[in-house]
């Protein structure tokens, strides 16, 4: 999950630099969606140097995707955000979905593997 973690904080990272440019916005807002992606990018990075820490690091990262989701999409339809606005805030949304559904999918495995580890039912 820590690579699914550093993928999709690098993604997000393209699409606020390329928004920037494309937009020839001078607002630090545009750049959103790149420093919700150093976060991203930070706690995989972290989360492959300490794999002591990794599991909570993933469930941070998981937390800041619903976060993500919630508030880009809220910003989205509160603001009526048209044009490079509302194009960053759907791929912010999309990017940090699919890493959602990644790591609880990722989060089930983990959690089967140890029920049947341990022989629980």
């Amino acid at each position: 999950m820590a690579r699914n973690s550093m993928i999709a904080g690098a993604i997000l990272i393209v699409v606020g630099v390329l928004v920037s440019f494309a937009s020839d916005s001078g607002s630090v807002t545009v750049l959103i969606p790149a420093f919700i992606g150093v976060v991203f990018v930070v706690l995989g990075a972290v989360g492959r140097a300490k794999p002591d820490l990794n599991r909570h690091l993933m469930h941070a990262a998981a937390a800041l995707a619903v976060l993500v989701i919630l508030g880009s999409a809220g910003s989205a339809i509160g603001r009526g955000s048209s044009g490079w606005a509302l194009g960053a805030q759907l791929s912010t949304i999309v990017v940090a979905g699919v890493f959602l559904v990644l790591a609880i999918r990722s989060f089930r495995a983990a959690r089967l593997a140890r029920t049947v580890e341990t022989g629980q039912a």
